[in-house]
């Protein structure tokens, strides 16, 4: 079928390409191509756009996320008290784990806070008990909360890349069957079906599909990356929450 279709190019009276051209000559294709064309092209564009905006966007915010992490960790890890953790937060706001601990530490305090006492009431004895906290699964639920609103966080936009794998395509797949039916009726008003009445208008159809899949092929790869980068953070926030809950247990129950 294709060798046919190869004699049919070199056939007599068929047009020939000028030589000492290469590739495709998209801006000439653009330039004769119709109004729908156009528009479709204008729409994809604008898919493709902000979706690059979107990845460039996430890859510095999981980059930063991931650094500020790291120094938390350690910095949690080192310090003895929470109150230490905490005057390290706002140097590594980025990290979800700030929130959580956050979160967490706000909880142990409403909890662990001494009732007011007048002025003029004795101090408490120096063997007295320390404060213990009053429920743990508490604890538990604000870790758990917060970790939602920061798996939120990095969620956020992502969904975008979805829908534009999804539908870029199909809209690339309209322009392309609406230009191969513009391309038959003018075999019909002409009465030719020679390459010179059939070829451009098909040509002018193609980039349709080309650029749906230009704005789809990147979306579905980072999508599927940003999803995994989320599922790797949401496990070490996780895996936080656990170590917050030991530690809490150990020292205030």
């Amino acid at each position: 079928m294709l060798g046919g279709f190869a004699l049919a190019l070199q056939a007599p009276g068929a047009s020939q390409p000028e030589t000492g051209t290469g590739g495709v000559d998209f801006l000439q294709l653009l330039a004769h191509s119709t109004l729908l064309a156009k528009s479709v092209l204008l729409i994809l564009l604008l898919f493709s756009a902000v979706s690059w905006a979107i990845i460039l966007y996430k890859i510095w915010q999981y980059r930063g996320a991931a650094r500020h992490t790291d120094t938390f960790l350690q910095v949690f890890r080192k310090s003895s008290k929470f109150s230490e953790v905490q005057a390290v937060c706002p140097t590594v706001k980025n990290s979800p784990l700030v929130g959580i601990f956050q979160s967490g530490y706000a909880e142990l305090n409403s909890q662990l806070r001494q009732p007011h006492l007048p002025p003029d009431a004795p101090k408490p004895p120096a063997g007295s008990p320390r404060p213990t906290l009053k429920s743990l699964d508490a604890v538990d639920r604000a870790l758990l909360r917060a970790t939602t609103v920061e798996v939120t966080k990095l969620e956020r936009r992502v969904p975008f890349l979805a829908t534009t794998a999804s539908i870029t395509p199909f809209i690339g797949l309209f322009g392309t069957v609406w230009g191969i039916m513009a391309s038959f009726q003018n075999i019909g008003v002409q009465g030719s079906t020679s390459l010179n009445v059939v070829a451009p208008g098909i040509a002018d159809a193609l980039i349709a599909t080309a650029a749906g899949l230009f704005a789809a092929i990147p979306a579905v790869y980072f999508y599927n990356h940003f999803t995994n980068r989320v599922k790797e953070f949401a496990a070490a926030m996780d895996d936080f929450s656990l170590e917050f809950l030991n530690i809490s247990e150990r020292n205030f129950t």
